[in-house]
Formats: structure tokens, C-alpha cells, sequence
């Protein structure tokens, strides 16, 4: 019996095409990603399509995901081996690391695919990723959320949906937390990563619980940890968030000297006007700078999870009016590196 595979199609530079200078949606070659696929890898997979959306991905608004999440829910997920979702590469990090959250417990292989590149440009690896996630719903049989993605020199992987970092600034080459994918296509198979940081085959075959019940807090500011970065530019007199999250360096320091740019004195602002700080990402295991020293006591600690993750868990927290530092410590799908 041919697999069947659910496709999720939400438009994106996947779902695009090149004209001159310009990059925008495609509204005549709907079916050229399967088309092509078919054209390359043969016609032996039955693919059923849904359309919840087409728009290109840095525009997503918080109705968008709602709809990719109802549409994923509402698959009959016993009819199929597996559902891959395609989407646009500028904010697949973030809604591959809310759906490894939501959907944590799904029955099947749920996986993300993009591509840098419109399919009418000959650089495209956009059917690879996709023809990467085929190989790996019918080869694997995990579940859970993942994405399938190949940069350029490199061979196909395969990350946990929990563990994808943003794309790398202009080249766009996406990568996992501690630079470690789950599993790469090699050889016409999937060779996994020997990586105490990385869960088991075992591990992630084992039963999780529901997520249940959410709701996204958008009330969230976002910082980024840069020389020079003035704090009192952000001043929350005529509308505060409930929460920010500041990006720190990768020795999970940012500036305590000064007097803008000190964040000591920007996280007592925020406390006063009952303002969540987060602080992330934090590893558990390193050092402490001496810079660093007070503030494990001024805010909350997001350990040993990436950025993105820990904006996720925020708005989840908030949307449930749930404790921040709770929902930071819970690991629903192998979001915390051990």
C-alpha cells in the first residue's frame, strides 16, 4: 500500500515565484511543488492538499497561526503517515517552536519545509526539503514536529521543531541549538546525531502528554542584546507589555554598566511598572560573569533553551495566566538541552 501524506500549504518563498527582481506569491502554479517532486522522486506517495492560507510569512498575524494550527488539528490524523506543512523561511523558527509545544503529543510526523528560493529559480531546494521530509515520514516514523532543511553545502537535515534557530543573517543557512541537528540524509538513509544534547530515537518514540488548552499573549516586547544599547529609549508611560524578553550574548551577559545602557537599572524600571523581565538564552551549566552576578535576582532565567523557545513559552504562559517561571522549566518536547 503507497503512503499517504498530508500537505499543509501556507505559501511562503516555497510557495512563490520569481518574475524579474520580484518575489511574490504564485497564483498559477499551485501544484508545482508536488508536480516537481513527483517529476524527480516518482509518483508512489498519495499526497491529499489543504489551503488554510497563502501569504508570505513575515506577514503572519496571530489569525494566521490559528488557522494553521485548526487545519493541522483537524486532519484525520489516522489516515495518513504523516503531514508536512510548507512555510516561508523568515518566521519558521517560530511557528515550528510553537507547534512542537501545542502539538507535542501528535500521533504522526509533523514536518516544516521551506526553501530560500521561489521553485522557478534554479538555486531552489525547495523539493529537496520537501522530498527530505517525504524520506523521513517514510522512513522514520517518529512523531512529533520537525523541519527539514538543507543549506547549501551541507547534506539535508533534519532539526526538532523545538530546537531550530532563526536563519543565519544574509545567508539564510538554518541551524539547531548546539549546532546540532537530529539526523542528516545521507546515503539514502538518515544517520543520526551521536550528541549527549539530543534525545533518543527511543526517547522521542515514547508517549508524551497533551499540551492542552492555550492561548498566545501578544502583550510581549522583544530586545536584543547590542554594544550601545539604550535602554531608555523604551518607555512604557502610555502602553506597557506584560513581559520582556531580552536576547543576551551567547555568554549570557548583556551590559550592567552605565547608566542607559545598564540593564540593572532598565529591569527596576519594568519592575515597578509590574513589567516580567526574561532573560535568555541562560545555560545552566556555564560560568557566572562577575557582570552577570545580580541579575539572576532582579528577573527570570530562561536555562538551557533557545530564544525562540522562551518566547513561545512567555505568550503561552500569559495567554494561560500560567506562572513564566513554570511553563520555562516544563519540557514538552525536548526544548531543554540536558
Amino acid at each position: 500500500m503507497n503512503k499517504r501524506i498530508c500537505v499543509i500549504f501556507t505559501g511562503g518563498t516555497i510557495g512563490s515565484y520569481a518574475s524579474g527582481d520580484t518575489i511574490d506569491l504564485s497564483t498559477d502554479n499551485k501544484n508545482m511543488l508536488i508536480e516537481l517532486y513527483k517529476r524527480q522522486y516518482g509518483a508512489d506517495i498519495e499526497f491529499d492538499e489543504l489551503r488554510p492560507l497563502d501569504i508570505l510569512s513575515e506577514n503572519i498575524q496571530f489569525n494566521d497561526l490559528e488557522a494553521m494550527a485548526a487545519c493541522l488539528r483537524a486532519v484525520n490524523k489516522s489516515k495518513y503517515d504523516g503531514i508536512i506543512i510548507t512555510h516561508g523561511t523568515d518566521t519558521l523558527s517560530f511557528t515550528s517552536t510553537l507547534f512542537s509545544q501545542i502539538f507535542c503529543d501528535i500521533a504522526v510526523p509533523v514536518v516544516f519545509v521551506s526553501a530560500l528560493y521561489p521553485l522557478n529559480d534554479s538555486r531552489s531546494k525547495g523539493v529537496e526539503n520537501f522530498a527530505g521530509a517525504v524520506a523521513f515520514i517514510e522512513n522514520e516514523k517518529l512523531s512529533g514536529v520537525y523541519v527539514s532543511f538543507r543549506n547549501d553545502f551541507e547534506n539535508l537535515h533534519i532539526h526538532l521543531g523545538s530546537r531550530i534557530t532563526v536563519a543565519e543573517q544574509i545567508s539564510g543557512r538554518f541551524s539547531s541549538v548546539m549546532g546540532v541537528p537530529l539526523c542528516e540524509w545521507t546515503d539514502d538513509k538518515f544517520l543520526y546525531s551521536q550528541s549527549p544534547y539530543l534525545p533518543t530515537k527511543e526517547e522521542i518514540s515514547l508517549p508524551r502528554k497533551p499540551y492542552g488548552k492555550y492561548d498566545l499573549c501578544k502583550d510581549i516586547v522583544t530586545i536584543r542584546a547590542r554594544s550601545f544599547l539604550d535602554f531608555s529609549y523604551y518607555n512604557f508611560g502610555q502602553k506597557k507589555p506584560k513581559a520582556v524578553i531580552i536576547e543576551l550574548y551567547h555568554s549570557g551577559t548583556v551590559c550592567t554598566a552605565g547608566e542607559e545602557t545598564n540593564v540593572l537599572k532598565f529591569i527596576d524600571y519594568c519592575r515597578n511598572l509590574g513589567i516580567n523581565v526574561i532573560l535568555s538564552p541562560v545555560d545552566s551549566h556555564a560560568r557566572v560573569y562577575a557582570s552577570a552576578f545580580e541579575l539572576k535576582d532582579r528577573c527570570i532565567l530562561a536555562y538551557d533553551m533557545s530564544f525562540e523557545m522562551t518566547v513561545v513559552k512567555v505568550m503561552l504562559a500569559l495567554g494561560k495566566c500560567n506562572d513564566i517561571n513554570a511553563e520555562l522549566c516544563s519540557d514538552n518536547f525536548f526544548e531543554k538541552i540536558h
